[in-house]
């Protein structure tokens, strides 16, 4: 559930399709293809134009390979047949992967006392409905959506990797870890084919192999609202990625709400905020964003500051001033 929040010089230019032509006096070999309903882009910095190309496919497959486990849109991926077992008494065996990230997502989740609640589906759906039709949920609607979610209503099994959902009409949404995880998939099989100078935007999750040939790092801009204290980064082998709530909004009676939904409290954000973070992998860059921008920067950076290797700015409207905040160096 990110914004396409992180702009790369170095990306002005993407071309829209996965690339096995590109020119070889590029400078970088440019890859694009749709997935997790976004644009991932790849770029390599590789003289071999087989092991360039050879790599990116297979990065793509893989990402391609996790959506069919991960999304919530599709009914037939692994996530949406586990939501579709929920109020079951029996536990459903998951595959390594979706596994993992529900693991993940649930130590975030108890960290941060549901702040990031993967359970949020019922009210992620809802409030998709509201954009939509331009309509404000009834709190009624709320409510019942509300009933059916709770971290604390899924189960996980570690020694047989089995989850359980405890009501019936739950529903899980991994919008706001699953493009970092496919990310972090990518690089492992880039590295693995010896392709370590990269740089993979996964709709806006930005995770970075080597830097270029020559150079101290990748060159990054912090998109999204702007502000003239936000640094231009150069970034090497971290990841980086944006949540906020200035796009995807709704406007009812005056009040703007955003498409980030606070869990606790069953409505879209108004804060008119938003929050990057660097991290050491893009799993944990996604995850942290999109709870720390419910969190706020009073509870977040405080959160933030005590997770090695991880820095934060968070962006913040007040009194018709945006106020720049940051995690301690």
């Amino acid at each position: 559930m990110k914004i396409f929040s992180l702009l790369l010089f170095i990306f002005l230019f993407l071309k829209s399709s996965l690339c096995a032509n590109e020119k070889a006096n590029s400078e970088y070999r440019k890859y694009s293809q749709t997935c997790m309903g976004t644009k991932f882009n790849l770029l390599i910095d590789e003289q071999n134009i087989l092991l360039s190309n050879n790599a990116a496919q297979s990065a793509f497959k893989e990402a391609h390979r996790l959506d069919k486990i991960l999304s919530d849109y599709n009914s037939n991926s692994e996530l949406s047949i586990l939501s579709q077992n929920s109020g079951s008494p029996d536990s459903f065996s998951v595959s390594d992967d979706l596994f993992y990230v529900l693991a993940c997502s649930q130590e975030l989740a108890v960290e941060t006392e549901g702040a990031f609640d993967i359970t949020i589906g019922p009210l992620s759906r809802l409030w998709r409905i509201a954009r939509f039709k331009k309509v404000l949920p009834t709190n009624e609607k709320r409510s019942n959506a509300q009933e059916r979610m709770g971290y604390q209503n899924l189960k996980l099994d570690y020694g047989r990797k089995e989850a359980l959902l405890l009501k019936s009409g739950m529903v899980l949404d991994l919008g706001g870890i699953a493009k970092g995880y496919a990310a972090d998939r990518m690089f492992t099989i880039l590295m693995e084919q010896n392709v370590t100078r990269f740089l993979i935007d996964a709709g806006g999750d930005i995770l970075l192999g080597n830097p270029p040939r020559g150079k101290a790092g990748w060159k990054i801009s912090i998109g999204g609202k702007k502000h003239p204290d936000l640094p231009n980064l150069v970034l090497a082998n971290v990841a980086i990625a944006t949540s906020g709530d200035l796009e995807q909004s709704i406007t009812f009676s005056g009040n703007t709400y955003s498409h980030l939904i606070n869990p606790k409290t069953g409505i879209g954000l108004t804060t008119m905020a938003q929050v990057t973070v660097i991290a050491p992998n893009a799993t944990q860059a996604d995850s942290l964003a999109s709870a720390s921008l419910v969190l706020g920067s009073k509870e977040g950076i405080p959160f933030l500051e005590k997770k090695p290797g991880v820095r934060a700015f968070f962006l913040e409207q007040k009194d018709n001033e945006t106020v720049l905040q940051k995690t301690k160096e």
